[in-house]
């Protein structure tokens, strides 16, 4: 269709709070014809008026921002033909344009509605209307800079000719159409509630619900609508809602105190609602400085036009924090993060006029509190807002476009002749305050298209000085904000319209306007009221002011009572005159008081309440549940019930217990008074007759319901064999993957005693039932454990007797597997001070009606005769056994009564409780640790030193000595101490006598401790000791004339790291001799002691562990004799070691390379060197050990290391570290490069050499120097040769070779055994004979000199050579052989049997004897 709209006026978007259809409604029948322009004009008001209700807001165009140039039109258009809209959309880059209806975006998949877009110019088309697409529908451009949105309602309806004359002909049906509707009923039951919220400032929350539904449908599915204070909340900025099946939650993402208040949830059926409500507390956040006021909040915007806006919003509470002294006004252009203060100093009141806008422009306004101390943080910025004529909508005419459709456009935008507009009317003042008024009037009728505005005029009530108001920029909507006004003066105003054809004449003025005055905030409230409402809210009421004064609200404060520290109850204003307090301490006593304000600030506090203790209102309790036959014996039966789960705040007392027949409807009591118990024997019944029953309980606030009756139970005797049920089930302990389930024996135990029990569970609303244990258990408890976390159980039980399986009890109620938080276990403890045996349990939950109850094994402890007492303080219980025995070990357990189920254990076995019955023992009867008994040591001068030692001593320490029961006295001449660094206490007796004879004994107290320790001189021991002092008596006298050491033996390490033994002599003569021993053996050194310097020396040559032990040194004379020893080891040994560290490690010098036949050796050449040292390798930060791959050791002047057989990862950097308590001292080198290189090379040839020595050939033995033989003898040569490979073997006589022949036989036997044998020597045989060992790895030559010797002469003397064996060295270059391959080789032929060996060193002997030199 096609349209023509007037430039400049649809250049913005509005924002409907609650979106309703714009209905047209067109036909071409001639009675409507007759109507339209009445109708048209109605439609038109209907429009203003709805748009003037409305607030809208016009999204400022950025640089490049969507901007629709042509907005959507609303259509009426019968069932079955097409309709299209469209709309044109500018911006760059090019906005994306989505379709939305109702909000909800629309399904172009469904081929149901055509999309087209180009060039900016998009259209929605549906080819074939239903009423189903009566809706509003929304297109969305959006791009990086922003979105704009424009609406358009279409309305589809059926075609009939007599619905037009009907009131509803607009719905898509007439009324007589509807056929009654009977809603499906959904019953909806909350699991899991959101409770009350205490937050802050800047933070986040979340408010979630579950919920079974009953039907659950998938095509019913119940509305989530969320409230605040009775508002409505939708998804914006502020509020994000997320609903699917089961689960809703509304999420503030930014808290700011406009989002305190009641939050209710409404679950909207057909059939009806379910609801829940929580309040959410916002507290301000931490202020920029310290005690500055909190934020104002709920700004909201009023009258705005074309050029100003009023702001108003709400005070801060300020509790805490000094008086306001003002606001400050912000404001920020849409699109822009520019933020600008309105006002140049603090305004008093919540209210001010921003005035200065620019037509068109969108805005968003803050304000800040301000005080003594600072300025507050920024209030939640505001809406956006468009300056924009409230009134444009009145200048809409509608123009008749054929049959069915219209255009509506401008007044002004009809042709007209010039003249000058009328005289505006009705002018009044739609609000007023201290200093400004804002007035409306009504325009006159208007239709040139000359622009028209107004000026407005005023004076003062009493005078007739008119004075124009607005000289600078006119006026052009019907409204307008006079301010600058004197407070508290009556004036009156006119208005004039205008256009380029001249002036109207003036309205008619309005009557006297007075200004409001300043009253002030309003008087205090009156009577404050608190009264109880939960175990953690109480609900608070007062008396409204006497002088409201323009009231706001009301903030509530809080304090503990006889504190002075108040807290704010809300930090929003409340409107009502009672509020609920909520996130109170359970038991605490707290007094309320209430403030008013207004726009001015707050009144002062009210009076305080009384003081009121939080705790549950008293309320009936809830109906018992799930009455339950435990045995029937056909005139009685046995009932049980649960308790109610709500008890109203009192103890159950009482149960009540009514009866009747199935199929009557008459219920009779059936005992008087009333039971206890919740276990009861129903007398007198019928045998045979079916009855029902039913149980009330009541409590101090009255009765409570009934329950629900019981199933139908026959009243026949129970003759199984198998046990009845169990009952009574309870569950403590409760964990995420465990509980504890208790129960009561059944009543009826069937033809034999009840063995055990088996636990069964399984998931709520299923019947798949698991066996907890498998094995029946004797006790009423079992721990279930492997549980689902967050998963709901049902538990039954089952007992056990000699004839089998017994009926199960009745189901428990559902359990969550979930621990509390703050869940805690139960302790054990020995109390160090007492000795007790303490369980302690610490509640993370507690109330004034809680209570701690105790069990053993699930019993609850009543015997508290054997030292059991039970003491609690606040959230903590505990346990003390004063009198433990060896039978008080099982499970102990605690509950805690009137608490979501919190409770813990702890088991103590047998031998736990043995190990803590000793410690306990210890801690009462306390004993100091002695490192040594009482002992003595006679002192020079014959005193005799009685002492102790003890593991340790504190300063308060006390003792007593005792001989033979009489305390001894410490006065002088004897002496009495102690040394609390070593625990040694010591009394000194200055003359031991015959009379001393007895029991000697120290008494320690030391705290709660004490210690004692005798000593039994008597006899022999004391006749030794008697004669030892006086010996020492006379042997002081004596020494003191005699030689005796100045100073003792001591231990003196050099500069060089020799160690030496120092001590000094004195009171010497020439006579005397000085002597020095270890371990009693005679020392004789190599330079005699110096004793006419009185310093004699001992050099301990090789200082290690083999040189420790015991030393003594003795000087001695005719005089007398006088001993010095020192046991070199231990902590003398270490400190010496030490001090060899210290100086050898500052003299290492650095690493050298040594290469050996094995490997490459690392030198560190010191002062000193012993295996003793503290001395680390290392190998790139690896600490390295001794073993076959590296040799750690030294000489006494270096440290080695040795890699043996270097391979490529013995590369790298080592280090040798010298470590003393004060130093450490390292020395490096890096192995690698060229220097791994040569040292690898050198090695290798190093390795060759030693190989090639090792298996060269050599003689093993057998030959001699010198041989002397008789002529005609028989000489023979033989001697044992090795090598590998087998060496050969010549011979040389004189240098030459020696050619065996018939006189001359050599040998070589298996390539060990090689022998010379010469038959019948001659004269001529005689000479050196060199025997050649050899093979490629070099060999040896060895001469023996032969002499022969006739019958009869003398035997001659021969001499050696004097280098009877030369070595021959290798051929160049040496091989070594390759190691063997990993690959498997075949299987050794047998060996041949090794020859027997020659004796070591020795071959075959020669006739002469042998002499060697």
């Amino acid at each position: 269709m096609s349209m023509w709209m007037r430039p400049g006026n649809y250049n913005h978007e509005y924002y409907h709070k609650h979106s309703k259809y714009v209905v047209k409604d067109y036909s071409s029948s001639e009675v409507v014809q007759d109507d339209y322009q009445h109708n048209a004009v109605v439609r038109i008001q209907g429009v203003v008026r709805k748009k003037m209700v409305e607030k809208y807001v016009r999204e400022e165009s950025m640089i490049r921002g969507p901007k629709f140039l042509v907005r959507l039109r609303s259509h009426t258009v019968f069932e079955n033909t097409p309709i299209k809209i469209f709309c044109t959309v500018e911006g760059f880059p090019m906005p994306v344009v989505k379709w939305y209806k109702d909000g909800v975006i629309l399904d172009i998949s469904s081929g149901k509605y055509l999309v087209e877009g180009c060039a900016g110019i998009h259209s929605l088309e549906i080819p074939r209307c239903s009423t189903d697409d009566t809706a509003q529908y929304t297109a969305v451009a959006g791009n990086i800079h922003g979105q704009a949105s424009t609406q358009a309602s279409i309305i589809v309806k059926r075609f009939k000719q007599e619905e037009e004359s009907c009131v509803y002909a607009w719905l898509p049906y007439t009324t007589a159409m509807l056929p009654k509707i009977h809603y499906t009923k959904i019953n909806i039951t909350f699991l899991e509630k959101f409770g009350p919220v205490f937050a802050t400032e800047g933070e986040s929350t979340s408010l979630t619900a579950t919920m079974t539904l009953n039907p659950n449908l998938a095509n019913l599915q119940p509305e989530a609508q969320w409230y605040r204070d009775d508002t409505r909340l939708s998804d914006s900025k502020w509020v994000k809602i997320d609903t699917g099946r089961g689960v809703t939650t509304l999420t503030l993402p930014h808290l700011y105190k406009d989002d305190e208040g009641l939050y209710t949830l409404r679950m909207v059926t057909k059939g009806g609602t379910a609801e829940h409500s929580a309040f959410i507390s916002v507290a301000d956040g931490p202020p920029p400085v310290p005690s500055a006021p909190g934020a104002p909040m709920d700004i909201k915007i009023h009258d705005a036009n074309r050029d100003y806006v009023i702001v108003s919003w709400k005070p801060p509470n300020t509790t805490t924090e000094g008086p306001i002294l003002g606001y400050f006004v912000d404001k920020c252009e849409v699109g822009t993060e520019n933020w600008t203060q309105c006002n140049d100093h603090p305004i008093k009141i919540c209210k001010y006029p921003v005035s200065g806008l620019f037509e068109g422009h969108s805005f968003y306004f803050r304000v800040r509190a301000v005080n003594s101390r600072g300025i507050s943080k920024p209030s939640r910025m505001s809406d956006p807002i468009a300056a924009l004529d409230p009134t444009e909508f009145e200048r809409l005419h509608a123009t008749k476009l054929g049959g069915k459709l219209d255009v509506v456009s401008y007044h002004d935008d009809l042709e007209a002749e010039g003249k000058p507009p009328g005289a505006p009317s009705g002018m009044y003042a739609s609000e007023t305050d201290r200093t400004y008024v804002v007035l409306s009037w009504k325009a006159p009728a208007y239709s040139s298209k000359a622009p028209m505005w107004y000026y407005i005029e005023k004076c003062l009530a009493d005078s007739g000085a008119w004075q124009r108001v607005n000289t600078q920029v006119p006026v052009r909507s019907p409204r307008y904000a006079v301010f600058d006004l004197a407070e508290g003066k009556l004036y009156k105003f006119r208005v004039l319209s205008a256009n380029m054809y001249g002036t109207s004449e003036p309205s008619e003025p309005t009557g006297p306007i007075q200004t409001q005055e300043l009253k002030g905030v309003p008087s205090a409230p009156g009577q404050v009221i608190a009264t109880r409402e939960t175990d953690t809210s109480v609900l608070i009421q007062w008396a409204p002011p006497k002088e409201p004064n323009n009231l706001i609200g009301y903030y509530i404060d809080q304090c503990v009572k006889g504190s002075k520290d108040w807290d704010s109850a809300n930090h929003k204003p409340h409107k009502n005159t009672k509020f609920v307090v909520s996130g109170l301490t359970t038991g605490e006593t707290y007094v309320f008081r209430v403030q008013a304000i207004n726009e001015l600030g707050l009144s002062d506090e009210s009076q305080e309440s009384s003081p009121l203790s939080v705790k549950a209102a008293l309320t009936a309790p809830s109906a018992p549940y799930d009455v339950a036959l435990l045995n029937c014996d056909g005139h009685s039966m046995v009932l049980n019930w649960k308790k109610p789960l709500h008890s109203g705040g009192a103890e159950i007392k009482e149960y009540y217990v009514d009866k009747r027949r199935t199929g009557t409807t008459m219920w009779r009591e059936v005992h008087i008074p009333p039971v206890t118990e919740r276990l009861y024997k129903v007398e007198g019944l019928t045998e045979g007759a079916v009855y029902q029953f039913h149980v009330y309980a009541a409590t101090l606030a009255g009765l409570g319901a009934a329950s629900k009756h019981s199933a139908d139970f026959t009243c026949d005797a129970w003759t199984m064999p198998e046990p009845g049920p169990a009952y009574d089930l309870r569950f403590c302990e409760v964990r995420d993957d465990s509980l504890v389930v208790e129960w009561e024996k059944p009543v009826y135990s069937g033809s034999g005693p009840i063995t055990g029990y088996h636990v069964e569970y399984a998931k709520t609303g299923t019947s798949d039932w698991t066996t907890a244990n498998e094995k029946a258990v004797s006790h009423h408890f079992v721990k279930v454990t492997g549980l689902e976390v967050s998963t709901s159980y049902v538990f039954r039980v089952r007992a056990v007797n000699g004839s089998g399986v017994g009926m199960a009890s009745q189901a428990s109620d559902s359990v969550v597997a979930k621990a509390l938080p703050g869940s805690q276990e139960v302790s054990c403890v020995v109390d160090e001070k007492s000795g007790d045996i303490v369980f302690s349990f610490e509640s993370c939950q507690m109330n004034e009606e809680s209570h701690f109850v105790w069990k053993k094994n699930y019993k609850e402890i009543t015997d508290f005769s054997k030292g059991v007492v039970i003491k609690t303080e606040g959230s903590q219980s505990k346990l003390i056994f004063k009198s433990a025995d060896k039978e008080d070990f099982g499970t102990f357990s605690v509950a805690v009564t009137n608490t979501d189920g919190v409770s813990g254990s702890h088991s103590i076995s047998a031998e736990e409780l043995e190990k803590m019955l000793a410690l306990s023992y210890d801690i009462r009867h306390p004993i100091i640790p002695l490192k040594s008994e009482l002992a003595y040591k006679i002192l020079e001068r014959g005193r005799m030193r009685f002492w102790l030692q003890a593991e340790e001593i504190s300063t308060n320490v006390t003792y007593k000595f005792f001989a033979n029961n009489k305390e001894l006295s410490g006065a002088d001449p004897n002496k009495m101490g102690h040394d609390v660094s070593t625990g040694v206490i010591e009394f000194i007796m200055d003359h031991f006598t015959e009379e001393n004879e007895g029991t000697f004994t120290c008494q320690i107290t030391d705290g709660g401790g004490k210690a004692q320790s005798s000593l039994v001189l008597i006899g022999n021991a004391f006749k030794a000791a008697l004669a030892e002092a006086e010996y020492q008596r006379r042997e002081y006298i004596r020494v003191k004339e005699g030689p005796h050491f100045s100073e003792f033996l001591s231990l003196q390490v050099g500069d060089d790291c020799s160690v030496t033994l120092v001590c000094k002599v004195a009171n010497l003569k020439k006579e005397s001799q000085f002597h020095w021993y270890k371990e009693d053996t005679e020392i004789i050194p190599d330079v005699k002691p110096d004793l006419g310097s009185g310093v004699c020396k001992l050099p301990i040559k090789l200082f290690s562990m083999k040189t420790s032990g015991i030393y003594k040194a003795t000087i001695s004379d005719d005089r007398g004799k006088d001993m010095s020893q020192i046991d070199i080891s231990g902590k003398v040994f270490d400190d010496a070691i030490n001090k060899i560290n210290h100086l050898a490690g500052a003299s290492a010098a650095e690493l050298v390379i040594n290469c050996t036949a094995t490997g490459i050796q690392m030198q560190c050449h010191m002062k000193y060197y012993t295996s003793e040292m503290n001395i680390t390798w290392l190998h790139s930060e690896s600490k390295l050990s001794h073993s076959e791959k590296i040799v750690i050791g030294g000489t006494a002047a270096m440290a080695t290391m040795e890699v043996i057989e270097p391979l490529e990862r013995d590369k790298g950097m080592y280090s040798i570290i010298i470590t003393d308590p004060e130093n450490t001292h390292r020395r490096t080198l890096d192995l690698s490069g060229d220097v791994y290189e040569k040292a690898f090379a050198e090695f290798q040839k190093l390795k060759a050499e030693a190989y090639a020595e090792k298996n060269r050939g050599k003689v093993v033995g057998g030959l001699p120097d010198v041989v002397t033989i008789m002529e005609k003898k028989t000489l023979s040569l033989t001697c044992t040769v090795c090598g590998d490979p087998k060496p050969q073997v010549s011979w040389l006589k004189n240098g030459a070779d020696v050619e065996p022949d018939d006189q001359y036989v050599v040998s070589l036997d298996q390539g060990k055994f090689a022998s010379l044998t010469i038959k019948g020597v001659s004269m001529d045989d005689s000479g050196r004979y060199t025997m050649i060992v050899q093979n490629k790895f070099g060999g040896e030559s060895v001469d023996i000199v032969v002499s022969v010797y006739r019958h009869g002469e003398k035997i001659p003397e021969a001499k050696p050579t004097l280098t009877p064996k030369t070595i021959i060295p290798p051929k160049l270059p040496i091989e070594l052989p390759q190691p063997k391959t990993a690959a498997p080789s075949p299987a050794p032929s047998t060996p041949s049997p090794a020859p027997p060996k020659a004796a070591g060193g020795r071959g075959m002997k020669s006739p002469t004897p042998t002499r060697r030199k």
